[in-house]
């Protein structure tokens, strides 16, 4: 009972073999593998590139992260894009990555794009479209109306405007009507004269 306890717990995981892609350190070739661990996968490559066994590091082909942990290597997707290296040799960006750089390089590119729903519109429309590293974009589209509802709006505008003007005029009007009615006594009304009991 205690060995068959002891074998189960410390046999090993069994992973289920996964596809891989891989390259040697130029990226002249490359092979497509399955592998369910790392060492696996570093026997396989060498076999498909046809590398002499020896002392060889397996890195991320995008970024040239190592990978040498089998519980790092089990946190990476399927079809990933290893690079195996020999002694001396070293990671160097690849040219898909550098054209991606070189797109991210620009902020933003913004265009404008007029257009008419109906052709009766007077106006039109107008889409305004940014695109930020050829990845972000923001549209937004003015709807202009056409030159019945303009005038129309510019007609409700101004009637508003004169009513404005007319109230203002008519208690304009008031007031002056009652500041010239009352008569302007520029002296203070005289107070009569009461006689007290000590005069």
């Amino acid at each position: 009972m205690g060995s068959q306890t002891k074998r189960v717990l410390l046999t090993p995981l069994m992973y289920s073999s996964r596809p891989f892609r891989v390259s040697n350190h130029d990226r002249s070739s490359r092979r497509g593998v399955t592998a369910n661990t790392l060492k696996e996968l570093i026997s396989k490559t060498l076999e498909a590139l046809a590398i002499t066994p020896g002392l060889v590091t397996l890195v991320l082909e995008e970024d040239g992260t190592v990978v040498d942990t089998e519980e790092f290597f089990q946190t990476l997707g399927d079809n990933t894009h290893f690079m195996i290296l020999e002694k001396g040799q070293k990671w160097t960006l690849g040219p898909k990555y550098v054209t991606q750089k070189q797109k991210r390089s620009g902020i933003a590119r913004v265009t404008f794009d007029l257009y008419k729903m109906n052709p009766k519109d007077f106006l039109g429309c107008l889409n305004v479209k940014a695109t930020m590293y050829e990845m972000y974009s923001v549209t937004y589209d003015i709807k202009c109306t056409s030159a019945k509802a303009v005038l129309r709006h510019f007609l409700r505008f101004m009637s508003y405007a004169a009513q404005v003007t007319g109230q203002f005029l008519i208690y304009t009007g008031n007031y002056m009507l009652r500041v010239l009615d009352n008569p302007d006594d520029s002296t203070p009304p005289l107070k009569p004269r009461t006689k007290g009991w000590l005069q």
